[in-house]
């Protein structure tokens, strides 16, 4: 496909995606690319990492792991992709499949859910629905604190579930954007800093920040954008609080759009968390209410999903002058 095909099946697959979701109907029958992925990650944790190896043995072995979860994938795509690109049908395929791997769907559900849950059903329902979309202990959390954390979780899954599929699409077509998504799952199976996984995903950890460098400044500049035209929202106010808290965060990527939101909206996240039975410090996101509600997560999803029209007029618009 030509670059400007390239972004014509991109904002073809946000679009269905966006429209439809994945179907829980396919997904019962046949499950998830992202659960095919999942398998062949649990079956190379189960083989290569062994508690007996010494811990330079289990980063090397978590290495080669990485190797074949991004490779085995990424090989397929491009035979996809290149068998398709010789029909006339290929690109509505590839959208297709492409729909798939976006999250935006998925991501606006799952959050929309906590604010209702704190308007309608009360803090333990909430805790209930916030668990679902974050790592940290939900029992630990007041209203306050599940408002915070869910547009917390927005922030960043807005960036890795969304702009950085979209970004490697763009750069490297289906392969590409396949290989990311392998890539970011792994991490999110192997990549903690547990016993197991402290050696064996470190290789993993590593390269899922180094993929989402890009996306995650996109992601700040798409929301302080997006507050231009969003009521209630500070463009000035998300860009003061990026220059400012982006660095500060202990990833260094998710620290770009939770303080863009958090200055757009006039809100301070982050800062000390629990997971599990452990306790987190972090900085602050933002300088400003703490008290976060139901209404502020509404306002994220309207400034999220403003962003998100921001980005696929854009794609739109190149992919029609690139075609010429």
């Amino acid at each position: 496909m030509t670059a400007g095909q390239t972004l014509f099946v991109l904002v073809g697959a946000l679009v269905l995606e966006a429209t439809f979701g994945y179907p829980d109907w396919l997904y019962q029958r046949i499950g998830h690319p992202v659960s095919w992925i999942g398998r062949l990650i649990s079956f190379l944790d189960q083989r290569l990492n062994r508690e007996s190896d010494s811990t330079q043995a289990r980063r090397r072995a978590g290495m080669v792991a990485l190797l074949i979860i991004v490779a085995v994938p990424g090989v397929i795509a491009w035979l996809v992709e290149d068998i398709l690109d010789h029909h006339v049908i290929g690109p509505v395929v590839v959208a297709l499949f492409a729909s798939t791997l976006i999250a935006s769907r998925s991501l606006y559900d799952h959050v929309g859910a906590v604010a209702r849950a704190l308007d309608q059903y009360g803090l333990q329902d909430a805790r209930e629905a916030v668990g679902r979309i974050v790592g940290r202990n939900p029992q630990t959390l007041d209203e306050h604190g599940v408002a915070r954390a869910a547009i917390e979780s927005l922030a960043e899954n807005a960036s890795d579930g969304i702009v950085a599929p979209v970004f490697w699409f763009a750069i490297l077509g289906l392969p590409g954007f396949v290989a990311y998504k392998a890539i970011n799952t792994a991490d999110s199976m192997i990549g903690h800093r547990t016993p197991r996984h402290e050696a064996f995903g470190w290789a993993s950890a590593r390269l899922d920040d180094l993929v989402n460098l890009p996306a995650s400044r996109l992601t700040a500049l798409l929301l302080a954008v997006a507050a231009m035209v969003t009521p209630g929202a500070s463009t000035a106010g998300a860009l003061e609080a990026v220059s400012r808290d982006a660095s500060k965060h202990r990833s260094p990527n998710a620290g770009w759009p939770e303080s863009a939101i958090a200055g757009a909206l006039g809100l301070k996240l982050n800062g000390p968390k629990v997971y599990g039975e452990v306790r987190v410090e972090d900085a602050y996101m933002g300088d400003g209410r703490r008290d976060a509600t139901a209404d502020d997560i509404r306002a994220a999803l309207r400034l999220t999903a403003t962003a998100w029209g921001i980005m696929v007029a854009t794609l739109l618009f190149l992919a029609i002058i690139l075609q010429d």
